[in-house]
């Protein structure tokens, strides 16, 4: 079932909260395969140590309200992530404390303290045919991904499908970014983690998303609602949708489309309530240039050359706010491409060898890494607004 929900949730409130997720499950199955003395791995976004008003992390509220709709089906809720850094006890216990996962324990979750590692063979995988994952969630009998709508620096949007990504293990977050270097691998290298982990149900909290520069520095934005789905990429379509994307501008939705998990539009998708109440037009993007298709895949030096000159004066970069930068030198630390140097305490890149997957910026701690448009790049989607 690929259809979407969305309901008003004007708060965090516990009783708001509460409602409106009854409200949102019902028209595309609720909770009805859930059975008594299942347990249920919710895998939140616990991006980093960020306190819930920051709208980087799943507001905790949401996912109390959704251990006490397990609860009352006799299920057992566990609650974890691999945020990027040391998957390590130590490490996630600051990110539960600052992400409010207390609520979550209150509730009667249980949250993850199991930091072992397994390996997948996936041989029906476009990209990612042998990976790494966090082996807690193989102690669930199935998966709700519980994510946060948020811009983001590579992928122009994250929701439901790059929630998945945590399924990797923190700090090997690095290699598989350098393994799957472009957008449109990585874009894959994603949906084929949906395909191998195939979460039983998708929530999004939406109450505040995250505007500007996303994932972890942008702006809490109110949308007001929750959307859910049985399908990561029908959710995060119509997610595009509230925010202003397209599947041509959200590299995993392009590749969900690319194989038929998805239509080309939301107008396509059956959203059971009114996706266009909540719309922001105005909502502060990342934007890209994902769809245009000359970097240079013709055979010829001719092709080549266009391919490269169109992409320096198209590319969306990582840029340095200098105002913003403390020097404390964590982009250069996780760039898994070794493109960052720290030169009289501030960063320099290489754009000759960085790989456009925007660590720096989704990891630095004081938003001085941006995603940075180039002149052209901004005119020519100024014309294509118009």
């Amino acid at each position: 079932m690929k259809d979407v929900s969305i309901a008003a949730c004007g708060g965090y409130e516990e009783d708001t909260v509460l409602s409106a997720l009854r409200a949102v499950l019902r028209p595309v199955g609720g909770l009805d395969w859930v059975r008594p003395g299942m347990t249920v791995a919710i895998k939140a976004n616990l991006i980093s140590a960020m306190k819930p008003d920051a709208a980087a992390t799943t507001h905790p509220a949401v996912i109390a309200a959704m251990v006490k709709l397990l609860q009352e089906r006799g299920a057992a809720a566990i609650v974890g992530d691999s945020p990027g850094g040391p998957y390590t006890a130590a490490y996630l216990a600051g990110v539960y404390r600052a992400a409010g996962l207390d609520a979550a324990e209150a509730a009667g979750a249980r949250l993850n303290r199991d930091f072992s590692v397994k390996e997948a063979d996936f041989l029906q995988a476009v990209e990612a045919k042998k990976f790494e994952y966090t082996a807690w969630l193989d102690g669930a009998d199935a998966i709700i991904d519980l994510c946060k709508l948020k811009t983001h620096g590579m992928m122009a949007m994250t929701g439901a499908a790059k929630n998945l990504f945590g399924t990797i293990p923190g700090l090997t977050k690095g290699a598989y970014h350098y393994r799957y270097p472009n957008e449109t691998r990585f874009a894959d290298m994603i949906v084929d983690l949906n395909e191998y982990f195939r979460p039983r149900l998708c929530v999004v909290d939406a109450v505040y998303a995250m505007e500007g520069n996303g994932p972890t520095q942008g702006r809490p934005r109110k949308i007001g609602a929750l959307l859910a789905s049985q399908c990561p990429h029908s959710v995060d379509l119509a997610c595009a949708k509230l925010i202003g994307l397209t599947v041509q501008d959200v590299p995993t939705l392009l590749a969900a489309q690319k194989r038929g998990l998805i239509p080309q539009t939301a107008e396509e998708l059956t959203v059971h309530g009114d996706l266009n109440a909540f719309a922001c037009p105005d909502f502060d993007l990342i934007r890209h240039f994902h769809a245009i298709e000359f970097y240079g895949t013709g055979k010829g030096a001719v092709h080549r050359m266009i391919g490269r000159i169109a992409r320096r004066a198209l590319e969306t970069v990582p840029g340095v706010r200098a105002d913003a930068c403390v020097g404390c030198g964590k982009c250069a630390a996780v760039c898994p491409a070794k493109a960052i140097a720290m030169e009289k305490r501030l960063p320099r890149i290489d754009q000759k060898k960085c790989i456009r997957c925007f660590c720096c910026q989704e990891l630095c701690p004081k938003g001085a890494m941006k995603a940075k448009r180039p002149p052209l790049a901004r005119i020519l989607d100024g014309k294509r607004s118009s």
